[in-house]
C-alpha cells in the first residue's frame, strides 16, 4: 500500500494546503493509496496523531511507500528524520518527495536526501534565531517582550524614541493585589504559604485560578517588572552574573525592568538570562523588592533536615533523666517517644509517657505567650536605625558581589560606595544595634508552618526535658 502523507502547520495564502499536497502526490501514484494528513502541527517534532497512525501502520507492514509533497512536511529536523529512515530501511519501506525528486534507493538519492535534511533544519534553525534575536531586541528597548501581562498590567501602545508604536505595560486596578503581596511578606513570621492563604481565605482570586499558592506568590516577589530599579537592583542582578544592557547610571529608581532567559544558564549560550529596563514606571519600592528578595534567598538556604517528619518538636526535646535526645516513632496514628540513651545505648530506664500532640499544643501556648511578651516593634524607638542598619549592610553585600562578578564597576566607584556606606552604618551603629527580637512579637504561633514552628522554637527554646508524663521547658531568653 502507498501512503500519501500532507502536513500544513499554518494555513496561510502563500502556503501550499493540504489538498493541493495530496493532489500533487496522487498524480505520481500508479493505484491506490492511504492518505495522513495533519492539519495544525509543526513538522519539528513527531508529535503529530496523523504521522503516528503511518507510523503505526509501518510497522505492521501495511505500508510499502511513503510519498510526500517536499521532505519539510515529512519532517524538519535532522535527528527525527534519521530515526524515522531507520524505520523505513527496517520495514523495507521506500520514501519519495514529489517536488525535490530524489530517489531513496540509490546512494546518490539518499545522499541528497541527507543535505536537503541539512538545509531543512538549518532553515528552521534560522528562522528560530531570527525570532529570538528580535525578542530580545525589544527587550533591549524596554518593550514588553510579549505574552500576557503580569498581574496589576495590562498591555498598552507607546512610542520609542524613533516615533515606532511598542508595546508597553500599563497598571491597572489589580496592582494594589500585587502592593499588598509585597507587603504581606515583608512583614515578620509571613510566610509565602501564610501570604497565599490569607488571600484565598478573602476570596481573591489567583491568576487564572480561584486560589494562591507559595508558586504563585513567589513568582510575582521575584518579578522585577514591579519594581522602581535604581542603583541597588542593578548590583543585585550584576552580583549574579545577569547580562545587564544599560549601565549602572541609567537605573534612578523610576522604570521597572525586564529579565528573560534562564538565570542559571553560562554567559554567551543561548537563552541566557538578560535584564533591561522597561519603558513602563515601576511600582514597588525598591527597598521593598530588595527585602523580599533578600527574605526568599534566606528562606531557600534553609533546608528541612533538621525540622523532623513527625513533629516541629524533634531535637529540642530531651530526657530528663540521662539528657539524651528523645526520639520519635509514629504507629499508625499513635506517636511513641523513646529516650535514645535507653535505646541506643541502654543507660537510661526513663519511661516517657507524654502524649506527642498534647505536647506540642501547650508548648506552643507557652510560645505564644513568651511572643506576646515580646517588645513589640512599634514601641521600640530604635526600629527606624535598626532597619537602616540592615539595608545598609545588604547595600554593602550586593556592591561587593556585583564587583565581584563583573568588571564593569571600578574598583574607585566600589571604594568611594563601600567608604559612604561605612560611615552611615558606624553613625547609625553608635545609636543602637538591633537585637533581632521585636520582630517576634507580632507572629502568631499557630498559623506558621511545620519548619517555621521548628525555626520560632529554635530561636526561643534551648530543651525540652521529658520525665515520665511531664515536660519542662529551659528557655534560651
Amino acid at each position: 500500500m502507498d501512503a500519501v502523507y500532507a502536513r500544513q502547520s499554518v494555513d496561510k495564502r502563500d502556503s501550499v494546503s493540504i489538498e493541493t499536497q495530496i493532489e500533487y502526490c496522487a498524480r505520481a501514484i500508479d493505484g491506490g493509496y492511504t492518505v495522513y494528513k495533519d492539519r495544525g502541527f509543526s513538522g519539528k517534532n513527531t508529535n503529530r496523531p496523523e504521522f503516528m497512525r503511518m507510523l503505526e501502520d509501518i510497522r505492521q507492514g501495511k505500508v510499502s511507500k511513503v510519498w510526500v509533497y517536499r521532505l519539510d512536511r515529512f519532517s524538519r529536523s535532522i535527528l527525527d528524520f534519521g530515526q524515522l529512515w531507520a524505520l523505513l530501511e527496517q520495514h523495507h519501506v521506500e520514501f519519495e518527495s514529489i517536488t525535490e525528486k530524489f530517489d531513496t534507493s540509490t546512494p546518490s538519492g539518499r545522499a541528497m536526501l541527507n543535505i536537503i535534511m541539512t538545509f531543512a533544519q538549518l532553515e528552521r534553525e534560522t528562522i528560530a534565531q531570527r525570532v529570538q534575536d528580535n525578542y530580545y531586541h525589544r527587550v533591549a528597548l524596554g518593550s514588553w517582550p510579549g505574552g500576557p501581562a503580569p498581574l496589576g498590567f495590562s498591555i498598552a501602545k507607546t512610542r520609542d524614541d524613533a516615533g515606532r508604536s511598542a508595546p508597553t505595560l500599563t497598571a491597572n486596578a489589580d496592582m494594589e493585589i500585587v502592593r499588598r503581596i509585597f507587603l504581606e511578606y515583608l512583614k515578620p513570621g509571613a510566610s509565602l504559604a501564610g501570604v497565599a492563604r490569607k488571600l484565598t481565605r478573602e476570596g481573591i482570586c489567583g491568576i487564572r485560578r480561584r486560589g494562591w499558592d507559595s508558586v504563585a506568590i513567589s513568582r510575582i516577589l521575584k518579578n522585577p517588572v514591579y519594581v522602581m530599579a535604581d542603583r541597588q537592583v542593578y548590583l543585585h542582578f550584576a552580583a549574579q552574573g545577569i547580562l545587564i544592557e544599560q549601565p549602572a547610571e541609567a537605573f534612578t529608581g523610576k522604570m521597572a525592568c525586564h529579565l528573560v532567559g534562564k538565570r542559571n544558564r553560562p554567559a554567551g549560550e543561548k537563552g541566557e538570562a538578560r535584564l533591561s529596563l522597561a519603558n513602563h514606571a515601576g511600582v514597588i519600592p525598591p527597598e521593598v523588592w530588595l527585602g523580599c528578595q533578600e527574605k526568599l534567598s534566606a528562606n531557600r538556604q534553609i533546608d528541612r533536615s533538621g525540622v523532623g517528619r513527625h513533629s516541629w518538636l524533634s531535637g529540642l526535646l530531651k530526657c530528663g533523666g540521662c539528657g539524651y535526645a528523645v526520639k520519635i516513632s509514629r504507629c499508625g496514628d499513635t506517636y511513641y517517644l523513646h529516650c535514645s540513651g535507653h535505646t541506643n545505648l541502654g543507660i537510661c530506664e526513663e519511661k516517657i509517657e507524654a502524649d506527642l500532640r498534647e505536647l506540642e499544643d501547650a508548648v506552643g501556648s507557652s510560645i505564644q505567650s513568651m511572643l506576646s511578651r515580646c517588645p513589640d516593634e512599634e514601641e521600640d524607638s530604635d526600629s527606624t536605625e535598626a532597619e537602616k542598619l540592615r539595608r545598609i549592610d545588604g547595600q554593602i553585600e550586593r556592591l561587593v558581589a556585583a564587583y565581584a562578578g563583573s568588571t564593569e564597576i571600578t574598583a574607585a566607584y566600589l571604594n568611594e560606595e563601600i567608604s559612604r556606606l561605612g560611615e552611615e552604618r558606624r553613625a547609625l551603629a553608635q545609636i543602637r544595634r538591633r537585637s533581632g527580637r521585636e520582630a517576634l512579637a507580632r507572629i502568631e504561633f499557630s498559623s506558621l508552618s511545620m519548619a517555621e514552628k521548628k525555626m520560632v522554637a529554635s530561636e526561643l527554646i534551648d530543651r525540652i526535658l521529658l520525665s515520665g508524663d511531664r515536660a519542662e521547658i529551659l528557655w534560651k531568653v
